[in-house]
């Protein structure tokens, strides 16, 4: 496959509307809405389609105070400032489920109505993430700190890679038996670890081919351990053997769709029976076999959003497992959802390295929610994929809907998502808190 196919052959001919401009006039106000910082005054988004992280619902108008929901619908409060939103559609805010992050791209995916990022392995000190929490110009963010894996294993191979000097130079922890593993899980928990990560990949799909995996029991030690304090453990497995390895030693989650082989009926019934959820990330999934996103940061509702390094990022692919194929891909996403299982949207998004290719903070989150539209999901199946069902499976009681008492964590869209998923791109105003977005650029 060339590395420079583009997805476009494989979505826009299957999800209706495509990566289409989005059309009509932009919202107008009717009084001036307060500045980004003011979560205390009170301000009413009106005139909305709203998607409450389940579905439409008949209201039409939302009233935000000191950062929360107020009201859903009813009578408004007079005086106060609104914000007409006839011919778009207000979400909750975004989930990405599955990301590698740092304050820029938390910066970034904001923009495109990412609220919230899911970060699936890093070094985020406490100190740093309440600096997040109260930042209301960044995404919020949940870590696991470092994932568990073993000496020289996944993801290892990148850190001499990496722009990041921290990432670079530090010396990753690894667990080399059921001891190690029980004793890292609980100093992960004692650095306030929000979940486990652990890893289980020998490199063949990632190109790294030959990399040291964690054995059965150091793994089911590791998944005990995680569940004995409350946590979810989250496994990247890439392929249909360690996905089933994974399932069978009763991980929560998995942090990606294997991209080697089709799904067996005996895995998804495994699945099912687990109670597991999966991340697809069928955006890297693409990547990896390929195809690259330069239809994506070529976008006018994308491009004036990312600089340079994103845009070019975007129009590479990684392309190290090209013998996948994307069509076996979405039948796979189609049987999960059948029996089902949990999906959540999730990317993988990291750095903008030469090596790495296809995504980017934000904007790929929209380009997986096409692609789970293109696998078999409704419009609104996907939506809740970054809405409600990751709050729920995450135990993100705060977030992921709208309504009354809930974080005002809001995306307004131009268009109908419902139908046309390439909507969600055309964002115009995403508030965090209650605070709205100075600006989308």
């Amino acid at each position: 496959m060339k590395t420079g196919l583009t997805r476009r052959d494989f979505i826009q001919t299957t999800v209706a509307g495509g990566v289409g401009l989005c059309a009509g006039s932009a919202v107008t106000y009717f009084s001036v809405v307060p500045p980004a910082n003011a979560r205390d005054q009170v301000n009413a988004i009106t005139n909305a389609r709203i998607f409450d992280g389940t579905t439409v619902i008949d209201a039409r108008s939302v009233l935000i105070a000191d950062g929360k929901i107020a009201l859903v619908g009813g009578e408004l409060p007079s005086g106060v400032p609104v914000l007409d939103a006839h011919g778009a559609t207000l979400a909750p805010g975004l989930i990405d489920s599955h990301v590698h992050t740092d304050s820029d791209g938390l910066k970034t995916a904001l923009k495109f109505g990412v609220t919230t990022e899911l970060d699936m392995n890093g070094q985020w000190s406490g100190r740093a993430r309440r600096s997040v929490a109260a930042d209301d110009s960044l995404a919020d963010i949940r870590a696991p700190g470092a994932g568990l894996t073993p000496p020289g294993g996944h993801p290892t191979e990148y850190q001499a890679e990496s722009k990041n000097l921290l990432i670079r130079y530090y010396p990753y922890p690894t667990v080399s038996t059921p001891e190690e593993a029980t004793a890292a899980v609980a100093k992960r928990v004692a650095q306030g670890a929000d979940y486990i990560k652990i890893f289980l990949e020998d490199g063949e799909v990632v190109g790294h081919p030959g990399l040291p995996m964690m054995d059965d029991a150091t793994l089911r030690a590791a998944v005990d351990a995680t569940h004995r304090y409350g946590k979810l453990a989250i496994a990247h497995a890439v392929t249909l053997e360690t996905a089933t390895r994974a399932v069978s030693a009763g991980v929560d989650g998995l942090a990606h769709l294997f991209v080697d082989r089709p799904h067996t009926p005996d895995f998804i019934e495994a699945m099912a029976a687990s109670g597991a959820f999966v991340i697809p990330c069928l955006v890297l999934n693409s990547s990896a076999i390929g195809i690259n996103a330069a239809d994506l940061a070529a976008d006018p509702r994308v491009n004036p959003k990312l600089d340079k390094s994103w845009l070019d990022a975007l129009g590479r692919s990684f392309n190290t497992f090209p013998e996948g194929r994307l069509e076996v891909m979405y039948a796979s996403i189609r049987a999960l959802r059948e029996a089902g299982i949990d999906i959540l949207a999730g990317t993988d998004v990291s750095e903008p390295l030469p090596g790495f290719g296809g995504l980017a903070h934000g904007a790929s989150l929209h380009d997986e929610l096409r692609h789970l539209v293109a696998a078999g999901l409704s419009p609104s199946e996907a939506l809740q994929a970054a809405t409600a069902t990751p709050a729920r499976r995450f135990s993100l009681a705060d977030r992921g809907r709208i309504a009354p008492g809930l974080r005002a964590d809001l995306v307004l869209m131009r268009g109908d998502p419902l139908s046309n998923i390439g909507d969600t791109l055309s964002v115009e105003a995403v508030w965090r808190r209650g605070a709205r977005l100075a600006t989308l650029t």
